[in-house]
């Protein structure tokens, strides 16, 4: 039987550890083609790439990992998937990978997150798409202890197909001990974030964005619930954004004189 193709991706860029890691643990399961950012794009959310010319080309990040064909790309999350399907793949991939990434992306966090916008990117494209984060901001954070979860998922993913119009965020405890994966909701927080003014040694004013998490949730059947218990969390995520329970309520309104 012919071998899954399979996309990795992400946002923290191409030699970053996670990314790495992502790589070693998806060669076996499948065939692996790798297209990331040449540098970090942290917080690029669903950005493309609009008025400045894309780059791309084929490189080797290390022998680790054995033959397999990689690619760097000048744009952000969404054009390395777009840049992928376009012009890199040979044939559709059976499924997109995105990450590991280096910190969280759950709760409110995955409107800002790259690594869920390149798989909400190939998840609008019909393709199943994974988003994975672990919750240790460190360069040099363990994701081995996570290794066995992650195929799992993937290999679920695999054999039962996705819900049209779904990508999974699996978010992973920092310092994970194998505990289980609870499938939830996400939960309802925020960033209670301020502007820091700061003045350069040329006297010009600038500021630097800082905040605290704020979790308004205490429901037990979300991911930062899950998270805080030593479990992985798996959200399944639309990339529709229609509030379809408001559209009766706004029919009420008087908008058209008829």
């Amino acid at each position: 039987m012919q071998k899954p193709l399979i996309l990795v991706t992400n946002d923290d860029g191409i030699t970053a550890p996670g990314l790495r890691a992502l790589v070693r643990f998806m060669k076996e399961i499948g065939e692996v083609v790798v297209v990331a950012p040449d540098s970090p794009q942290s917080g690029m959310g669903h950005a493309i790439t609009i008025d400045n010319a894309l780059y791309s080309k084929k490189v080797t990040i290390d022998d680790e990992n054995g033959a397999m064909e990689e690619y760097n790309c000048s744009g952000t999350p969404a054009d390395c998937v777009k840049m992928a399907l376009q012009e890199i793949l040979y044939r559709k991939p059976d499924i997109c990978v995105s990450g590991i990434n280096h910190g969280s992306n759950s709760s409110i966090n995955v409107i800002y997150s790259g690594t869920m916008s390149a798989a909400i990117e190939a998840g609008i494209e019909g393709i199943p798409a994974i988003g994975f984060s672990l919750c240790d901001y460190s360069w040099n954070a363990n994701f081995e202890p996570a290794k066995e979860a992650i195929q799992k998922i993937v290999l679920e993913a695999l054999a039962n197909k996705m819900p049209l119009g779904v990508v999974l965020n699996v978010n992973i405890p920092k310092a994970y001990e194998a505990k289980g994966i609870k499938i939830c909701r996400q939960a309802k927080a925020n960033w209670k974030e301020k502007f820091e003014k700061r003045t350069s040694p040329m006297g010009k004013d600038y500021y630097w964005l800082s905040g605290e998490f704020e979790l308004l949730d205490k429901g037990e059947d979300t991911d930062e619930w899950a998270l805080s218990k030593g479990y992985i969390s798996v959200v399944p995520t639309q990339f529709d954004l229609t509030a379809h329970h408001a559209i009766q309520h706004l029919n009420n309104w008087t908008l058209n004189d008829e």
